[in-house]
C-alpha cells in the first residue's frame, strides 16, 4: 500500500487502478510519447529532463533501488525547486528512517517494497516539528521563527 504523508492511502503504483490512477511510464517512453501524466524516474536518470513538462504531470515516481542510494533525494529537490506541484512518490527500498528526510526533499507519498508500520511512519513525520534549514517542503526554519 502506498503511504501518503497526509495519512491517506493510495493503491500500488503498478498498472491501472480502480481509482483511475494512470500507470507510470519510463522516462524514455514519456519523452517519446509525451502525453502521459505519470512517469517513473530510475535512480540513474536526470530529473531535469522532465522540467519542460512539469505543468502536465500529475505523478512522478522516483525509484530507490537500495536504501543507501540517495540520488532520488536530489531528483525530488530538483523537481520541487523547478516548480513541480503534483504528487512525488518515493518507490522501492524506502525505510521508515528515511521518510522524514524524503518529505523535506519534496516527497509526499511513499510506496515501500516492504510494508511500514503506520504508527512508525506517523512518528517519523511528527518527531521534529521544527527544522534548522530550509528545504523543498517549505517549512520555515526555527531561526527565522525566532529572529524574524
Amino acid at each position: 500500500m502506498v503511504e501518503r504523508a497526509d495519512n491517506q492511502s493510495l493503491p500500488q503504483a503498478e498498472g491501472w487502478h480502480s481509482d483511475g490512477e494512470e500507470p507510470c511510464v519510463t522516462l524514455d517512453a514519456f519523452l517519446a510519447q509525451s502525453n502521459a501524466t505519470a512517469v517513473r524516474l530510475e535512480s540513474d536518470e536526470d530529473a531535469r529532463a522532465l522540467i519542460p513538462y512539469l505543468d502536465r504531470l500529475k505523478l512522478i515516481e522516483i525509484a530507490f533501488p537500495a536504501f543507501r542510494d540517495g540520488r532520488g533525494y536530489s531528483s525530488a529537490r530538483i523537481l520541487r525547486e523547478a516548480g513541480y506541484a503534483g504528487e512525488l512518490r518515493a518507490q522501492g527500498d524506502v525505510l521508515v528512517d528515511q521518510i522524514a528526510f524524503m518529505k523535506r526533499c519534496g516527497f509526499d507519498s511513499f510506496a515501500p517494497e516492504k510494508p511500514l508500520n503506520p504508527a512508525d511512519v506517523e512518528a517519523a513525520l511528527t518527531r521534529w516539528p521544527q527544522h534548522y534549514q530550509t528545504a523543498a517542503d517549505g517549512a520555515v526554519p526555527i531561526w527565522k521563527l525566532r529572529h524574524g
